[in-house]
């Protein structure tokens, strides 16, 4: 009965949903484009198709290389790959090209997974973190596709939300073949909102085999190169409320070493005009990499392009990972951890939870409070080489103990296929 009321409530809200979806599409035309996907109407599949959902950019660099595994495993498998997001799919695109298929993830009205699945007829969904839907987990298991959650991480916060409606969730987690969990703490809780023990098992984070592909090494190191051996550092995946902070520090840090740049990445794309006019108030000589400037004599480069984070933490030497500062739960410190380079970040991580217990364990990021305390640790990483290169190495290494989840993973998911 719950699920009904909850199909029922979908139903009444998609209208506004798509009204939503067109509105947004005035400022980003791309949400317009395959909009029927949404409701169901995706191409036709065939051979043995591995449903791969990947809410949205982070989510879909996390299953980059299991995807790369699986398809070096069983070249004969299609991955099919699902983002809700423009940006999701843009990402994986960049990544993939025409290695897999790419569509939007339908809406979760009964009418919409029906119409994917028929379409679609997955051998297997895999699931990236935790992307509980009713309707596309209860269908598809009632087809008989086994439903996995990779690389799945619960909150606190969240698992209280879940309990709270245990009624409802109760028959959809039980309706999961597997959960791969980053952590026992993670396992403990999907436990708890009613998975099977039997189900859960703690692989460890697939984030943590971090995939640096060579094309990108090689253009990191192409644009380091350009800069001459500038002091760089880079504020990746940012919010609104931090970018101020990032910008004031980089100017007491200015006072001190007046050839840095700071490399500032906002996380949403819809933001890196508001970022541009903020560096232009601040009086900070700015490069766009969407315009092809170039940075050799900036103080700020503007990272305002699609999938290139990566590359850059490649170019920079220290990084400061947003959604930190605020309340946002933070972003993935791995991605610089795994060039080697320092890692700053603020005390907002409950996303990453598992993830900053590991780094802090070993020295493997510094957590500061506030923009005057990212300015404080920049001064001294710039001011001392070999506390700088220390710090960077304790976060590789963390990165390298903790690799192996991603064989177990891919294993887990061939074993079905």
């Amino acid at each position: 009965m719950l699920q009904f009321i909850y199909s029922q409530l979908i139903r009444l809200a998609l209208p506004f949903i798509l009204i939503r979806l067109w509105w947004q599409g005035r400022q980003a035309p791309e949400l317009r484009i395959n909009w029927r996907q949404r409701l169901g109407f995706v191409p036709h599949a065939s051979g043995t198709v591995v449903w791969v959902h990947a809410v949205s950019v982070g989510e879909t660099i996390a299953a980059a290389p299991m995807v790369r595994r699986l398809l070096a495993r069983n070249p004969d498998i299609t991955i099919l790959l699902t983002a809700m997001t423009d940006t999701g799919q843009t990402q994986a695109m960049k990544m993939f090209g025409d290695q897999v298929q790419y569509a939007y993830a339908p809406y979760d009205t009964p009418g919409a997974i029906r119409r994917f699945l028929n379409r679609v007829n997955p051998r297997i969904l895999v699931i990236m973190e935790t992307e509980i839907w009713p309707n596309m987990i209860r269908q598809s298991r009632s087809r008989g596709v086994p439903v996995f959650l990779i690389n799945a991480r619960l909150s606190e916060r969240s698992a209280l939300g879940y309990e709270r409606v245990k009624r409802l969730v109760a028959p959809i987690v039980r309706s999961i073949s597997w959960v791969a969990a980053q952590a026992e703490k993670d396992a403990e809780r999907f436990r708890r909102i009613g998975v099977a023990a039997s189900k859960v098992a703690v692989t460890g984070s697939v984030k943590f085999d971090v995939d640096i592909p060579d094309s990108v090494r090689a253009a990191s190191g192409q644009l380091k190169s350009s800069l001459s051996g500038r002091p760089v550092w880079i504020a990746g995946s940012t919010h609104e409320g931090e970018d101020a902070q990032l910008l004031a520090a980089h100017k007491q840090l200015l006072q001190h070493q007046p050839d840095a740049l700071l490399i500032i990445v906002p996380r949403h794309p819809e933001r890196f005009e508001s970022v541009a006019e903020l560096i232009g108030r601040q009086e900070f000589s700015l490069a766009r990499r969407s315009s092809g400037d170039d940075p050799s004599s900036a103080q700020v480069y503007l990272g305002d392009t699609m999938g290139e984070l990566m590359m850059l933490y490649g170019a920079s030497d220290v990084a400061f990972v947003g959604g930190s500062l605020i309340e946002r739960g933070g972003h993935n410190p791995l991605e610089p951890a795994g060039w080697g380079i320092p890692v700053i970040s603020g005390h907002n991580v409950f996303n990453f939870e598992t993830i900053y217990d590991r780094l802090l364990d070993d020295g493997g990021v510094t957590m500061v409070r506030d923009g005057d305390e990212v300015f404080r640790q920049l001064l001294a990483l710039f001011t001392d080489v070999e506390e700088r290169q220390a710090r960077g190495q304790r976060a590789l290494s963390v990165v390298n103990k903790n690799k192996g989840a991603l064989d177990r993973v891919v294993d887990g998911i061939i074993e079905w296929v």
